[in-house]
């Protein structure tokens, strides 16, 4: 019995036939994106050999997604989320098509690698807060911890997989594989949506559309300072304590190594996440979930500020990242478990906008300020100065949001 409770809980698999469907979905379409996150950052580093012009990958893809949270916010409550999953499909593959066919082309313009890049970001702003909203209603709010757990496993299994497989297939045969890759995945996603059953709004507030769905997604925000604090926390974290936009210059710079080592320093904080979701059965039974966050995210810190100091150990520099990534996936769990217990079905969808809004744009951001700072210095202060800021922000949201120290889960799980 104490085995199970340190094993992740599969139980939605097995009860819902459609969260299973989207699971494998899901599966498929983040190990395609794996492949073209790695290549874009390589390929950018090919064609300028800038820090700054990787990291303005970050602010390109904070202005799609922005752009997106506030077209997505206007009707994301508004109409069937399995047809809105299904669009969200064929404009993730009208993007990937383009980074290929730049790929085929050799040497494209950088504005057409940053356009596809704003037009996923775009995208990503439906598709996500699509899914998080259909999660509740397919498994059950008891179940919901569990099935966000399920949901960190493949986020950080195909972050673990993917970029080492992608590192050594542009090592081996090209960038163009990469993206072409990613562009098949999304046909995954697209059968599993079209195979669900239809998700229509429920009666009431949620038919509400246009720029007043808008606002009435921000507003429930505004009255809660609790998920405020969740949040400002996770911005905390991936701003500061963010490096991956320097691991393509860190493995030249730093390690002495090629493209296959640069899958591997994107792989090591997915390993270390992808290993703690799956011991994630504990955390149905974590009653003080906004303490667990505060002290995950001074643990990533710590780990990001002690991954800049190894120098050349490239095994301890790995080991460090997993252990950062562990404790970011506790983070996650628990932030996404708030989000969706407080929050009304029928404003689901706006607030899950928000949600990946902040839990994407933050480390875009984060990319945008490892780049700078490591353009003005050195990637070592970069990496470094982060984390310790990281820390540091950690404890001044728990004192400046009392109301995150204080949360206690009112539903107890049953086992």
């Amino acid at each position: 019995m104490k085995v199970r409770r340190f094993t992740i809980d599969t139980t939605p698999l097995s009860l819902s036939r459609d969260f299973r469907r989207i699971w494998f979905g899901l599966l498929f379409t983040e190990l395609g994106w794996q492949f073209a996150l790695v290549a874009v950052f390589i390929q950018i580093k090919g064609l300028t050999g800038s820090t700054s012009a990787v990291g303005l990958t970050g602010l390109v893809w904070l202005i799609g997604l922005v752009a997106g949270s506030l077209i997505g916010g206007s009707f994301l409550d508004a109409y069937d989320r399995r047809t809105l999953l299904m669009l969200a499909q064929v404009g993730y593959a009208a993007s990937s098509a383009v980074l290929l066919a730049g790929a085929l082309h050799g040497r494209p313009p950088v504005a057409l690698i940053y356009g596809a890049i704003a037009v996923t970001a775009l995208v990503s702003a439906i598709d996500g807060p699509t899914r998080s909203a259909m999660t509740p209603r397919l498994v059950g709010e008891e179940l919901l911890p569990s099935a966000l757990a399920l949901n960190q496993v493949v986020w950080n299994g195909t972050g673990l997989i993917g970029p080492a497989i992608a590192g050594f297939v542009i090592q081996r045969f090209g960038l163009a594989w990469a993206y072409g890759v990613d562009l098949v995945t999304y046909g995954a996603m697209f059968a599993a949506a079209a195979s669900i059953r239809p998700m229509e709004p429920e009666l009431g507030e949620g038919s509400s559309s246009g720029w007043t769905a808008v606002k009435e997604g921000f507003a429930f925000v505004r009255r809660s300072r609790l998920l405020q604090s969740t949040f400002v926390i996770d911005l905390i974290a991936m701003i500061f304590g963010m490096p991956r936009v320097l691991f393509v210059f860190l493995a030249d710079s730093q390690f002495h190594r090629g493209p296959a080592v640069v899958g591997l320093l994107f792989a090591a904080p997915a390993a270390g996440a992808f290993l703690q979701a799956l011991s994630g059965g504990w955390v149905k039974h974590v009653r003080h979930q906004g303490r667990a966050v505060i002290w995950a995210v001074a643990g990533w810190g710590a780990a990001i500020a002690a991954f800049g100091l190894v120098g050349r150990n490239l095994s301890a520099a790995l080991v460090l990242l997993a252990v950062a990534g562990a404790a970011d996936v506790i983070s996650a769990i628990f932030r996404s478990t708030m989000l969706q217990v407080m929050t009304p079905d029928h404003l689901r969808g706006r607030l899950s906008g928000i949600h990946i809004l902040v839990v994407t744009g933050g480390p875009r951001l984060g990319d945008l300020e490892a780049g700078l700072v490591a353009s003005w210095f050195t990637p070592t202060i970069s990496v470094v100065s982060g984390g310790l800021a990281c820390i540091l922000g950690a404890g001044l949201c728990a004192a400046v949001y009392p109301e995150l120290r204080r949360h206690h889960a009112k539903v107890k799980p049953p086992g």
